[in-house]
This record gives structure tokens, C-alpha cells and sequence, in this order.
């Protein structure tokens, strides 16, 4: 008897050939969403496995392989989280791909970690905790760790919830709170906290500032003037100065320490240099981009355009060489103290470590970053490379302010409060506009309803995320004492 089907047997044959490749798109489908978390799964397996292969035998090895799986997942929640804030703004004014934009962020990210990053973190997140305080090696080992654990869960739980947090202010969130259930209230350097809560209203409202005074400039040097192109070969080449000025200086500080320490004097004179070769180098290129084009606002978008890329990346470069060491900074220290016995104000931080780190943020942010990203680029307010500029270009020079003032800031909080600042900004102008235009009488009067229904900020993120800030250091030193406190009682 022959095993080949015979006609009647083909409708059979197709139906169940139908339900199978049915059920594979169903179970292709239900997979999908397990893909990117089964991902960094093995990431953080093979985090632990690289800290084995470095401690095995050692004593304490284990706390140090349960360390690095905890860093792997803090730097996941990096990339997830803070990236976003580097490239939201490029992707939200078409300027990148979301592809093109996590390909840049990941190399740059990686550079800037591995590059520039401190060789040298403070063990106690800028001097928030008294060393003094904690005399035993294993309570400050189990603190570090409840840090660890309670800022990597803090900023995971912000990037579901869709709130970009600051990283920085996580760790120190935790650093406090394990400080506070090891060794008590007494143990905190209230001033320093004092300063970084300071710093969550001075980042964004700086930035915010900033962002606002340039996308004015620009709205009056070039895009309401009456022959614009002409106009943005003028002044375009000089907002590429000034960008390029932030960024030496910004970098000579923060990049340049593993080679020679520069002060802030040093670091304008370089950034001054940069800015006028910068300004002799993008004038013949801008005049060169702009030929050709005609006289309306949409031609300017390409002028804009490379020079919002190109800042974009050295966001990306300096968030690596300046937070992931911060980030890290709890893992560095157990290792730290695990190998020696003891712990320190400041330890240097192993490569295996900041390894760690930089591949971890790229994993984080080719998993997990989209959301955030398309949150920041899109969802806050309407983004065009000009306006997208102004908030790149508002990070640097906070950071610079800041580092000259000595204040602690933050680089989410400065990048979204730039993107809060040109919306609001475009905000108070169309209302201004509005104002003018009745007293003309070119236009009819609206009602409140309408008005509230034209602006150009999205209020439920601004609430959402203005709380997210808020919290996140109470939240992460309230998760990080409980956290110690139970890993204490097991390890006792």
C-alpha cells in the first residue's frame, strides 16, 4: 500500500499543515516579549561567570560573583533608563533612526566608559556615608550590595512606569539608606545630601533655562528673519563653536583625568580653542549644505541636522566616561574590600569591572531602550533638530556651570529638563503671539477649554516625571535598608 497521500487525503494534509504553521506564529508571537529579558539573563550569567573566573578560590568569591550579576543588572538599567535621555531628543526630531541612534549611543557609550571612565570612584557616592561610621568590612560589603540591589530595582521599576531617573541619584539613594540601617542616622553627611537634593530642582531648571534661551536665539537670528539661509550661515557655525567649546571643556575635566588632572581654568582655554577651529572648520561646510536650499523653516532642519547627531554622541560620550563609574561604584567597592580586607574612601576600579559596565549599558540599551527613548524624543513635546539642538547643546554647558560651581547635578535631570524647557518656551511664545495677534484683531478670541487643549507639553509625563525625581532618592534608600537589613540577618 502506498504511503503517499492520494487526493482526498490533501485538504487533510493542508488543514494540518495550517494549524502547525498557526500555532508556530502563535508561539513565535507569545516568545517575543521573553526575548529581550532572556537576553540580559545571559548577560548577567556571564558576568557572574567573568568574576568567578577572576575570584575563583578566593575567599569571599561568592559575594563577588552575586555582585557582578547585581552590576550587570544595574548597568542593563542604565541603558534602559539614562541613554534615552542622550538620544530621545535626536530620534524624537527625525534627525536618527531609533537603529542609528542605539548603534551610536552603544559605541559611544562603551568609549566613554572605557576610555575616560574614573579609574577611581568614591566607594561612598560622593561622600554621602561617614566611613568612620562602619567599622566592620562584611556591614559596609552587605551595604554596598543593598545599594547595588536597590538602585538597579529603583531605576528597572522607573523605566517600566516610563519615568527617566537619574542613575546617580539612585545609588546614592541606596548608599544612603544601607548607610543609615548599618550605622544610623548619624552616619549620613547631611550637608552633602543637602546639596544633592539642591541639585534635583538647579539640574532641570538650568537646563530648562538654557534650552529656551538658545531655541529663542535661534527663532530670532535665524528662523524669523527675513532671508533664513543666509541667516544660518551666519550664526549656525557659531552655536557649533559653542557646542563644540562645552564639550572640549566638558571632557578635558571629566576625560582626561586618567592622563593629567586640569582644572576648570585649563579646560575653558581648550574649550575656547576647539570652539574657534570648530567655528573656521563648520562655516565653509555649513555654506557648502545650505546651497541650494529654499527659504523656509523646513530647509533649516537640514542645517541642523548633522551637528544634532554629532552632539548627541558626545552626550553619549561624556554619560559614559562620568555616570557609569558611579553606577559601578558599589561593585568596584565590594570587590574592593573582598580582596583586601578593608574598604576606603576611594578604590580604583578594576577594568573586568567597567567592562562590565559598558557592554552591560549597550545591552540595556538595544533591549530596553526604545520606550524611554520615544518617551523623551516624542511624547513630552514636539521635537525638530533646532529645538532638539538647544537641549543638547543646554546639557553640556549645565555640566560645565555645575562643575564650576561645584554643584552636583544630573545629566537626566539637565536633558529633560531641556526638552520641559523648549516646550514650555514654545508655549509662552505661541501664547505671546496669541496676545498680539487679538489686540491686532487678526485673530478670534478662544476659550480656556481650547487653550488648554493647544498646549504643547504633555502634563501627565511632566507630573509623572517630576515625582519619579522626587522620589527616587526616599525610594531607594527605603528599599536599600530593608534590603540590607535581611541580607545582614541571613548572612549573621
Amino acid at each position: 500500500m502506498s504511503d503517499q497521500p492520494t487526493g482526498k487525503n490533501w485538504p487533510t494534509l493542508d488543514k494540518d499543515l495550517g494549524r502547525i504553521s498557526q500555532f508556530e506564529r502563535a508561539a513565535g508571537y507569545i516568545a517575543r516579549p521573553y526575548i529581550a529579558p532572556g537576553i540580559a539573563l545571559i548577560f548577567i550569567l556571564l558576568a557572574g561567570l567573568a568574576a568567578s573566573l577572576f575570584f575563583g578560590g578566593a575567599s569571599g568569591s561568592i559575594i563577588v560573583v552575586v555582585a557582578a550579576a547585581f552590576g550587570a543588572y544595574m548597568a542593563l538599567n542604565i541603558g534602559a533608563n539614562d541613554v534615552a535621555n542622550n538620544m530621545g531628543p535626536a530620534v524624537g526630531a527625525n534627525a536618527l533612526t531609533m537603529g542609528g541612534a542605539i548603534i551610536i549611543a552603544a559605541i559611544f557609550e562603551s568609549a566613554g566608559a572605557l576610555l575616560a571612565g574614573g579609574d577611581v570612584v568614591s566607594t561612598i557616592s560622593k561622600g554621602i556615608i561617614d566611613p568612620a561610621g562602619i567599622q566592620d568590612s562584611d556591614v559596609f560589603v552587605w551595604a554596598m550590595m543593598a545599594a547595588l540591589v536597590s538602585s538597579a530595582l529603583w531605576v528597572n521599576l522607573a523605566t517600566w512606569v516610563g519615568a527617566p531617573v537619574s542613575t546617580t541619584h539612585s545609588v546614592v539613594g541606596g548608599v544612603m539608606g544601607a548607610g543609615i540601617a548599618a550605622a544610623g542616622m548619624a552616619a549620613v553627611n547631611w550637608p552633602t545630601m543637602g546639596k544633592i537634593a539642591a541639585s534635583w530642582v538647579i539640574s532641570p531648571v538650568l537646563g530648562g533655562v538654557i534650552a529656551a534661551a538658545f531655541l529663542a536665539f535661534i527663532k530670532a537670528r535665524i528662523v524669523y528673519q527675513e532671508d533664513k539661509i543666509a541667516a544660518a550661515r551666519r550664526w549656525v557655525p557659531v552655536l557649533i563653536a559653542i557646542m563644540a567649546a562645552a564639550f572640549a571643556a566638558y571632557l578635558s575635566l571629566k576625560g582626561l583625568k586618567k592622563i593629567i588632572k586640569i582644572d576648570i581654568t585649563t579646560a575653558l582655554l581648550i574649550g575656547l580653542g576647539i570652539g574657534v577651529l570648530s567655528y573656521v572648520v563648520s562655516k565653509p561646510l555649513i555654506r557648502r549644505q545650505s546651497e541650494g536650499l529654499e527659504n523656509r523653516n523646513k530647509s533649516l532642519k537640514v542645517v541642523f541636522a548633522m551637528p544634532l547627531v554629532f552632539s548627541a554622541a558626545m552626550l553619549s560620550f561624556a554619560h559614559g566616561a562620568n555616570d557609569v563609574a558611579n553606577a559601578v561604584g558599589p561593585l568596584a567597592a565590594i570587590v574592593h574590600a573582598i580582596e583586601f580586607g578593608d574598604f576606603a574612601a576611594k578604590v580604583s576600579i578594576p577594568s573586568w569591572v567597567m567592562i562590565i559596565g559598558a557592554f552591560g549599558i549597550s545591552f540595556g540599551l538595544f533591549l530596553f531602550g526604545p520606550k524611554l527613548i520615544r518617551m523623551v524624543g516624542n511624547q513630552i513635546t514636539k521635537l525638530n533638530p533646532m529645538r532638539a539642538y538647544c537641549v543638547a547643546l543646554s546639557a553640556a554647558i549645565t555640566v560645565i556651570v555645575a562643575s564650576w560651581l561645584g554643584l552636583p547635578v544630573s545629566s537626566t535631570h539637565i536633558a529633560v529638563g531641556g526638552v520641559f524647557g523648549v516646550g514650555f518656551y514654545r508655549e509662552w511664545h505661541m501664547e505671546r503671539r496669541r496676545r498680539q495677534n487679538l489686540a491686532a484683531k487678526a485673530v478670534k478670541p478662544v476659550t480656556a477649554e481650547e487653550r488648554r487643549r493647544r498646549k504643547l507639553v504633555r502634563r501627565s509625563h511632566f507630573m509623572t516625571i517630576v515625582a519619579a525625581w522626587v522620589i527616587t532618592v526616599p525610594a531607594a534608600a527605603a528599599m536599600s535598608a530593608v534590603i540590607f537589613t535581611l541580607l545582614y540577618s541571613i548572612a549573621g
